[in-house]
């Protein structure tokens, strides 16, 4: 069970640390002006939009406008917190895997909404999004098991003996 444990806070970390470096670097470019931006990361958003034939980053509706920027409101703080939690074991970040798995799934729901409604999505850019699928399931996995390991632990220790109040 430990194996597992360290498998999906691995897939967690990888997913928080992909967010908190996508967010701002490559999400912004989606609602700030393109002069706002480094030429690289131009580069770099204009292959991404190429490679994966990605219509709605290219030519962003006001829904995905929207998308974004809860995501640099809010997914984007949680995933550096939650990267700091899990490297640093606290207990807490079950609580900020839960918030950014749900987050990113709620999102995803909307994407997948659009682009398979849409019938225009190719099929690298579903797998693209069937991945963060993945990341967003463990995210909320670890969260929930997190939460059940610390809740039973709690309640299965022995309790402390009251302390005498001194006069």
């Amino acid at each position: 069970m430990a194996v597992v444990s360290v498998a999906v806070d691995a897939v967690v970390v990888l997913f928080s640390l992909i967010m908190a470096v996508a967010a701002p670097l490559f999400d912004s470019q989606v609602v700030l002006p393109a002069s706002l931006c480094p030429a690289p990361l131009l580069d770099i958003f204009r292959w991404f939009v190429a490679e994966f034939d990605h219509y709605i980053v290219a030519d962003p509706p006001p829904f995905f406008r929207g998308l974004v920027w809860i995501d640099l409101a809010l997914l984007w703080p949680v995933s550096v917190a939650n990267l700091y939690g899990i490297l640093t074991r606290r207990r807490w970040s079950a609580t900020t895997s839960l918030m950014a798995g749900i987050h990113m799934l709620t999102y995803l729901s909307a994407m997948f909404g659009e682009l398979l409604g849409s019938g225009r999505a190719k099929g690298k850019l579903l797998l693209l999004y069937a991945l963060f699928v993945v990341f967003a399931v463990a995210s909320i996995v670890r969260g929930l098991c997190s939460c059940s390991t610390q809740a039973t632990t709690a309640g299965s220790s022995p309790a402390r003996p009251a302390r005498k109040k001194r006069v």
